[in-house]
Order: structure tokens, then sequence, then C-alpha cells
């Protein structure tokens, strides 16, 4: 067990977080997809302005993310990772 919150499982192969799982992880996923969807719903038309929404929302989303993985983030090769 670490000292940090564990919300996201840690990706088997790859690099980053895999699915959620404590319920903060997703009220977390589910609050970025909304955030994201009513963004996008909201400035259709306005492409500058949603992506200068959506940039940041995704970095703090990932920051998020990465400090609250099983593990940390690093590369993994499977099973024996």
């Amino acid at each position: 067990m670490s000292d940090h919150p564990e919300w996201f499982a840690a990706k088997r192969y790859g690099w980053g977080a895999g699915l959620p799982i404590a319920w903060q992880g997703w009220a977390l996923s589910a609050a970025f997809g909304i955030s994201v969807f009513a963004a996008w719903y909201l400035l259709r038309d306005e492409v500058l302005a949603f992506v200068s929404i959506l940039v940041p929302l995704s970095v703090v989303f990932m920051v998020i993310c990465a400090r609250t993985t099983r593990g940390g983030w690093h590369w993994r090769w499977g099973k024996n990772d």
C-alpha cells in the first residue's frame, strides 16, 4: 500500500493508467467526460475556445490520474513488471 490514494489500476502493457478501481476514479472520469461534452456542446462553433478549455482540462485530468495510479506511471511489459 502506498502513501498516495489509489484510484486507478496501472495498465498491464504500456504507459499510463487503466480503469478506475475506486469510486473516486470513476467520479473523476465521469466529471471529465461530462465537462468535455458540455464544453463541446456550448462551444460547437468556437473551435479555438473549445481547444483552450480542453487542453488545460485534459492536463489536470492526466496529472490527477498519474498521481493516483497504483504503482505510478512507467512502461510495463506485462505480468512480470
